[in-house]
């Protein structure tokens, strides 16, 4: 016992990397990306995302407590377009709006806690001296990917304060997708530092892996706009589109380009037959993974879409019911983090 209290003294003062506890909490900062993902689908369902008007990164940690303090949160949020033009004339009362106020509180401070742990566990390595070498660029990186996804967060209210009754649904895409990015880098970063901990070799992308990563990304983006157009509702069957292949509505008037962008037939429809390509390369890698004795990860991948296919139809079927919408969110997540693990076992071996 003597013998090991001083081997981990002269440990601590020499500064020896401890790896595989630093990947640790990165892993745990990482599933509370997945948490706020979740909740930011739900703020997104139930309309909650403009409901605090005012970013206060301090005190609004702290939601209302008096009954003047929610009557004035109530107060300015009645003058945005969404209160104007839609809850207003519904006849929202105060106990309505706390409701969405609440979901849009805990998004925000998920968001705060994200911040908090990771700037918290870097200072505390660092001080330690207990980074690997080479990898504090990578942890600064990281907390810079965290206090970006905290301003275009900002940046999305504000779309749905200042013009119109919802956030952008642009915005909300960059806000998703960012937040995916840095989910994917703490993955990234966690699976190399076990790496490092158990002496296996530097894993590098594969010219597969950032192909399947790209397949991906191009998803996410996809179902990001569908979610910001409530284009989800425009259709309930399924494989079809009100009884057609390519739906009919599409606005083509203003270009190919616009109706990429903003009309919500068309983003519905390549979203889910762009489902098809990711099962299509995701299934190849889940094969290559076998194959090099990386079953687990392969075990990973095929579930995770298999069980977001499940998931797509079964929101589009039942006209996007709230909690199959938000599984369908979470297990994106999945599959954007298990294609990650896929991306470097296959590096990992390469």
């Amino acid at each position: 016992m003597v013998a090991f209290t001083e081997r981990r003294a002269v440990a601590t003062a020499t500064g020896e990397a401890r790896p595989l506890a630093l990947a640790r909490w990165l892993l745990f900062v990482a599933a509370l990306v997945v948490a706020i993902v979740v909740v930011g689908g739900i703020t997104r369902l139930t309309e909650s995302g403009v409901s605090i008007t005012e970013w206060k990164p301090v005190s609004g940690a702290l939601p209302p407590f008096t009954h003047a303090q929610w009557q004035a949160e109530f107060d300015a949020y009645r003058h945005t377009p969404q209160f104007i033009e839609v809850n207003g004339p519904a006849g929202m009362i105060l106990a309505t709006y706390k409701f969405i106020f609440l979901w849009e509180w805990v998004h925000r401070l998920l968001a705060r806690a994200i911040g908090v742990v990771l700037v918290g566990v870097v200072a505390w390595f660092g001080f330690r001296r207990e980074i690997p070498r080479g990898y504090l660029p990578r942890l600064l990186a990281l907390v810079g990917l965290i206090g970006l996804q905290g301003a275009i967060g900002w940046w999305m209210v504000e779309s749905g304060i200042q013009s119109n009754v919802k956030v952008s649904h642009l915005r909300l895409a960059t806000h998703l997708f960012t937040a995916l990015v840095t989910l994917s880098a703490l993955v990234r970063v966690a699976l190399d530092l076990r790496g490092l901990a158990r002496d296996e070799p530097a894993a590098r992308l594969t010219g597969f892996g950032a192909f399947a990563l790209a397949i991906v990304a191009v998803q996410v983006v996809l179902g990001a706009m569908v979610a910001g157009l409530r284009a989800g509702h425009v259709a309930n069957d399924w494989p079809l589109m009100m009884g057609r292949l390519f739906p009919a509505g599409v606005g083509w008037s203003r270009g190919a380009e616009h109706a990429l962008l903003y009309d919500p037939f068309l983003l519905h429809f390549l979203h889910r037959w762009w489902a098809w390509v990711v099962v299509a390369v995701l299934v190849v890698m889940g094969r290559r993974l076998r194959r090099i004795g990386a079953r687990p990860a392969s075990v990973a991948v095929h579930s995770a879409f298999g069980t977001q296919v499940l998931l797509g139809i079964a929101t589009v079927l039942t006209n996007v019911t709230l909690w199959i919408a938000v599984l369908h969110q979470l297990v994106g997540a999945l599959v954007v983090a298990t294609t990650v693990w896929g991306a470097h076992a296959l590096g990992r071996r390469a």
